[in-house]
């Protein structure tokens, strides 16, 4: 073998080497989302393109369960886009469908006026009515504490986070991603007193 062949086959052989022994030293790599004790995030989009007036509240409530599960992540769907979560202003009661909603299925939240007009946060309404979205049903009667007490907390409550019971309902029903199971078809849950 030519002298200029060794040292090329020589300098690569080295470069290689080193390469691997840096490597060996280096941090080492993630597991991955599926890995045990590491949960898949599920991306859940909404359209409230119709819920006119609610906008902050919406805001509110969805930054409420962002801040309050890990493996849940609602995110405003893009303008023509299809959305898991539809949230639209009526005039009535509030109501929604009870999930868990999944990818690709779909749910309905009516945030209704008729509950606001009674002296009820909007904020708190809001955020009730996701976590119905996100499989939780009510738990009337119950205290301010309760996100899901809805209206039996009483119009002084202002309360739009979720306790720890309700949070860790929701991280268990998106355990592990879940994107493979069919989309809940609930009932719909009307949150009148």
């Amino acid at each position: 073998m030519p002298h200029s062949l060794w040292l090329k086959a020589a300098g690569t052989a080295a470069a290689i080497a080193l390469a691997t022994a840096t490597a060996a030293h280096a941090a080492p790599t993630p597991e991955p989302a599926t890995a045990v004790g590491a949960a898949a995030v599920v991306t859940l989009r909404y359209d409230d393109s119709r819920a006119g007036g609610w906008e902050a509240a919406i805001s509110a409530g969805v930054a409420s369960w962002n801040q309050n599960v890990s493996n849940v992540k609602l995110v405003e769907a893009a303008p023509g886009t299809r959305a898991e979560i539809q949230i639209v202003a009526t005039t009535g009661w509030p109501q929604a469908t009870l999930g868990p909603v999944r990818p690709g299925g779909q749910v309905r939240v009516e945030l209704g006026s008729q509950a606001v007009s009674e002296g009820h946060d909007k904020t708190r309404i809001a955020a009730h009515e996701i976590g119905h979205s996100l499989g939780l049903p009510d738990t009337k009667p119950g205290p301010c504490s309760r996100l899901m007490s809805g209206s039996s907390a009483g119009i002084t409550c202002k309360n739009a986070v979720p306790n720890a019971t309700e949070r860790s309902r929701v991280q268990s029903n998106y355990a592990n991603g879940l994107t493979s199971r069919t989309p809940a078809a609930g009932r719909t849950l009307v949150d009148a007193p």
